[in-house]
């Protein structure tokens, strides 16, 4: 049916995402395209290979499991529904008066459409009669395993149309000799479901009993009003005059394309813009086939085919090589009309018209719209469709910039998701959407939260004996596990100064938790350093963290590359422990020891220390997570050895995990020295930003106490 109308245009594939979507959800249909390989979307007037439409029902037979002729059935169905979606309804409810006409009147439906869908290729359609009221559907196609599509489309329409339910059932399934291409030729049996017809009348005489139906006014005016000796106006008898009151030359000029052939397809009668295009037919009883061959329905030329299919649209082409030799460049004109069985002549007629789409065909046959007579409705019809034709291109084109459209803004999409992605590792996200909408961000007051910071022992050293890729390697590869255990233990990173390291727990999220999250944190570390080598040695690199819990002030600062920071005393004691610390060893303050007392952790006691600027305090090693493994730690998969809770001896146990060789020292990785290439950096300018962390670690004994709100 109509359905094949649009096999080749993006309209059947767009109707097939429609109905798994609606069905099955939009997950189904990203799996279905998927395995298919087909596009997401589809342009409604764009041509695409039957293939793509194959495809897409094959593997939604095997994704929801379903047999394909339930597959096909139930689309059938669906397109009937989305055609009418989609504007075809009041078009497809005017074929004809019941279902018989409505098939009937299918070939005429897709031979109008033809004039705007130019790369359709429909199939053909004839219906017969049966004495028991069923019907023999013939359906003839191209496309071979289709058919089940046909009573999906045919039961809808009788359904909604003509308020019947039907059954049909293949009862011949054949290779057509008669018709070119050995097509598909399937032969239905069409009954009305006797059930629901009992089940309508049941309805209908329950509805009487209950509340009769008022008849309408014109109703009532029918059955008072008689004709003649009393006769009801019930039906319509034609009347026919005794003999034809118009002579042979009108009939030839008023309809100019016509032709009447027996049944040896010698012509007997030619309307004159006929025999203008072509002149052969000026000679009566030429044989038509010389001159002409059927395009559509395709079948022998004989009067027998052209009978079995009386009720379809035929098209006829002229013959290139019948034609006049200064002719013959010219494309061949097509003529569509209907046939016409003249019983008592034995004769056809063949009343047609020009079979042309738009003005440019027009001029290219050297023909005008005076060739066509005045009441032919090909004039009309070549002007709207011209007109449809411009609007369907800037419809297409309108299509096209659409789904451009789309494009870019799903790629604007994921290049936004990547930008807040990268603008939320810089920022905290409540604090970065306040930006992002103008708005000022005010600083915040956390009356508790723990603070760590972290160094690389003897890292100034480190600086003066290895070429500065080396130094920056060995900064990655420890701060990419370092970055890994803040998303494991949900800390927040405030930043990174050289080879000093900042979190924080409890900020810019207020947690109950921050300490052992922290703690957590930094067992973790002392772990993850042991897996980085010093570029000198080619040992693990040891590093040195303290930890103190307090209060801050946290906020933005600046405008250009803002940054959240914190502020307060307990930023600088944090900084104290780092720089008065043990390498491999976690410095804990008393506050910090407090927060971690009853947690289930192993701590040792220093003592008391003398810390600059803040005198004797009295300070705490932590040793361990008594109930988390190792893996737990790290944020590695749970293995079975794990079972228990391995204890955590991150200090001594001396294990250690490999890096890539490009991290080894002395060995700089081409990759990283194109990337820095590509950042223009400069060697020499980078050989001096590592000098300028040439003073000795006992020196680092960070910020002055008086100066209690400087940041970090």
């Amino acid at each position: 049916m109509f359905v094949y109308l649009f096999l080749q245009y993006g309209f059947i594939n767009t109707c097939l995402k429609s109905l798994v979507v609606e069905k099955y959800g939009e997950e189904t249909w990203e799996k279905l395209r998927l395995q298919a390989g087909v596009q997401d979307s589809f342009l409604t007037f764009e041509v695409y290979k039957d293939e793509i439409t194959m495809q897409l029902l094959d593997k939604a037979c095997k994704i929801l499991g379903v047999p394909a002729d339930m597959v096909l059935r139930e689309f059938g169905g669906y397109f009937f529904e989305f055609c009418k979606r989609s504007g075809y309804d009041h078009m497809l409810r005017t074929l004809g008066g019941n279902l018989y006409e409505f098939i009937e009147n299918l070939d005429a439906l897709h031979s109008y459409l033809s004039l705007s869908y130019q790369e359709m290729n429909a199939p053909s359609f004839r219906v017969e009669k049966n004495e028991d009221g069923s019907m023999h559907l013939h359906y003839y196609s191209d496309r071979r395993g289709l058919c089940h599509i046909v009573p999906g489309i045919i039961g809808a329409a009788a359904l909604d149309f003509f308020n019947i339910e039907i059954s049909m059932e293949i009862i011949n399934q054949t290779e057509e000799e008669e018709r070119t291409g050995k097509k598909e030729h399937i032969v239905f049996l069409v009954t009305q479901n006797p059930d629901f017809e009992k089940a309508k009348n049941t309805i209908r005489d329950k509805g009487s009993s209950v509340c009769p139906v008022k008849k309408s006014h014109w109703k009532t005016i029918r059955g008072i009003i008689t004709l003649g000796k009393g006769k009801l106006l019930r039906g319509f008898d034609p009347v026919y005059p005794k003999s034809l009151w118009i002579d042979t030359k009108t009939f030839c000029n008023g309809l100019p394309f016509h032709l009447v052939f027996d049944k040896e397809l010698r012509v007997k009668q030619a309307g004159v813009s006929i025999q203008k295009i072509v002149p052969g037919l000026q000679t009566m009883g030429i044989c038509l086939d010389h001159y002409f061959s059927i395009v559509h329905p395709e079948v022998p030329f004989n009067i027998s085919s052209i009978q079995k299919f009386i009720n379809s649209q035929f098209v006829f082409q002229t013959r290139r090589e019948m034609m006049p030799e200064s002719w013959k460049q010219r494309p061949m004109l097509e003529l569509r009309g209907q046939m016409i069985w003249m019983e008592s002549l034995q004769c056809m007629l063949y009343l047609c018209s020009p079979l042309l789409r738009t003005l440019h065909e027009l001029e290219e046959r050297q023909m005008h719209i005076a060739d066509i007579a005045p009441h032919d409705v090909t004039r009309d019809l070549i002007l709207l469709n011209q007109q449809r034709l411009a609007e369907m291109e800037l419809s297409n084109q309108l299509e096209r910039k659409k789904e451009e459209l789309r494009i870019l803004s799903k790629h604007l999409e994921e290049e936004k998701k990547k930008t807040e992605a990268l603008l939320y590792a810089m920022l905290p996200q409540h604090v970065a959407n306040q930006l992002k909408e103008g708005k000022r961000v005010e600083a915040g007051e956390f009356k508790e939260c723990t603070i760590l910071f972290s160094d690389v022992v003897t890292f100034t050293n480190i600086c003066a004996q290895c070429e500065p890729i080396q130094i920056v390697l060995m900064l990655n590869s420890m701060y990419l596990l370092f970055d890994r255990l803040t998303t494991v233990h949900d800390v927040y990173k405030v930043e990174t100064i050289g080879d000093a390291y900042m979190v924080v727990g409890g900020v810019p999220v207020p947690v109950p938790t921050h300490a052992e999250r922290v703690a957590n944190f930094a067992l973790g570390m002392i772990i993850a350093a042991k897996g980085v080598q010093n570029p000198v040695s080619g040992n693990p690199i040891q590093i040195r963290v303290g930890i103190h819990t307090g209060p801050v002030l946290a906020g933005v600062v600046g405008e250009k590359m803002p940054r959240y920071c914190l502020f307060g005393d307990t930023v600088n004691i944090a900084s104290r422990m780092e720089s008065h610390g043990v390498p491999s060893k976690i410095h804990l303050s008393s506050s910090a020891y407090q927060c971690l007392k009853y947690k289930n952790f192993e701590m040792t006691e220093r003592g008391e220390i003398e810390v600059k600027g803040k005198g004797k305090m009295h300070t705490y090693f932590l040793i361990r997570n008594k109930t988390a493994s190792e893996n737990e730690i790290m944020g590695r998969p749970m293995k079975d050895s794990d079972s228990g809770h391995e204890s955590v001896q991150s200090f001594h146990d001396g294990r250690t995990e490999t890096i890539p060789s490009c991290h080894q020292p002395g060995s700089v990785n081409s990759t990283y020295l194109s990337l820095l290439e590509q950042m223009n950096v400069n060697t020499t300018q980078l050989n001096i930003l590592f000098c300028s962390f040439s003073y000795s670690d006992s020196a680092r004994e960070g910020p002055d106490p008086s100066h209690c709100n400087e940041v970090y």
